[in-house]
């Protein structure tokens, strides 16, 4: 069996301190935390990182690009916006099921630990390629007449703040059915409120 290239380990690192950050948080995982539970020593962990905040903010990037990457497909279709807004709502929500760490990190350590991510996040540096499809969505919706023209940052915080809202009372236990159970309410909630005054 081969031994793991330079950027599986790298990869192999965010994972485990993408599940410990999310799982105990940013301030309580510890570098030596994180090598341990891998089975490396600190010292070549530094070697890859050279700081916690370093990692946080690849983190970040490598979550951007995930979910970035899923909606360029979407967005590729030959769709409505209707249509789109549903699939992006299964995707989140899909994700928040099968990779928690991922939006629980989004959530718990990037929007709750903005000093971290000061230098070199500024703005939306840092998740340009998960905001860039957002828009990339908005731009097309209303190019077609289906999406009301408005501020970008009034339709971005209505949308995820449907997303973020619902997969936080997931992830507290607090919704009485699953997540797939609100995806046709949800989306249309969305769409009824971004769409376009002649639909």
């Amino acid at each position: 069996m081969a031994r793991p290239n330079k950027e599986e380990k790298k990869a192999a690192i965010m994972h485990q301190a993408l599940k410990l950050f999310s799982k105990e948080g940013f301030y309580t995982t510890t570098i030596p935390d994180i090598a341990k539970s891998i089975g490396m020593s600190v010292g070549n962990l530094y070697n890859y990182f050279k700081s916690k905040d370093i990692l946080a903010k690849e983190i970040i990037k490598y979550i951007s690009a995930y979910l970035g990457n899923e909606l360029r497909k979407i967005n590729e279709e030959d769709i409505s916006s209707r249509e789109k807004i549903h699939k992006i709502v299964t995707v989140y929500f899909r994700t928040a099921e099968e990779k928690p760490e991922m939006i629980e990190y989004f959530l718990r350590v990037y929007l709750a630990n903005r000093e971290v991510f000061k230098e070199g996040c500024e703005g939306m540096i840092c998740v340009s390629d998960f905001v860039t499809e957002i828009m990339i969505f908005f731009e097309e919706g209303v190019k077609k007449g289906e999406l009301r023209d408005q501020d970008f940052f009034s339709a971005f915080g209505l949308f995820m703040g449907y997303l973020g809202g619902m997969v936080f009372l997931y992830g507290e236990h607090v919704l009485p059915e699953a997540l797939p159970y609100y995806i046709d309410d949800i989306s249309n909630n969305i769409y009824q409120a971004l769409k376009s005054d002649e639909n």
